[in-house]
């Protein structure tokens, strides 16, 4: 197929260059602004669903309301101890050979 464009394409070596280029141009404009929003709906990638409750059925009765923490079992406040200090950069200065 490519070998038929090439051929068919008129004005030897740079028109054929730059009719190869048209069409490339053409073919990535008709999938980036027709082919790919029409598809987007139809791809699972955007589909989140965030609920509130746990969203599992059967799940543990009681916690529909319960903080996030609570449900999770991961400490809240300052219970939760970071490893290293949040208050300054403790990274060294760049060396001046990079």
């Amino acid at each position: 197929m490519y070998g038929w464009i090439w051929r068919k394409l008129p004005f030897g070596l740079p028109g054929k260059l730059a009719g190869s280029l048209l069409i490339t141009a053409s073919v990535l404009a008709l999938l980036w602004y027709v082919v790919f929003p029409w598809a987007e709906p139809l791809l699972p990638f955007d589909d989140v669903q965030v609920t509130q409750d746990s969203g599992v059925p059967g799940g543990e009765p009681g916690l529909e309301n319960a903080p996030d923490s609570e449900v999770s079992g991961e400490p809240t406040g300052d219970e939760h101890e970071l490893p290293y200090d949040t208050e300054q950069n403790n990274t060294p200065p760049p060396s001046p050979t990079r």
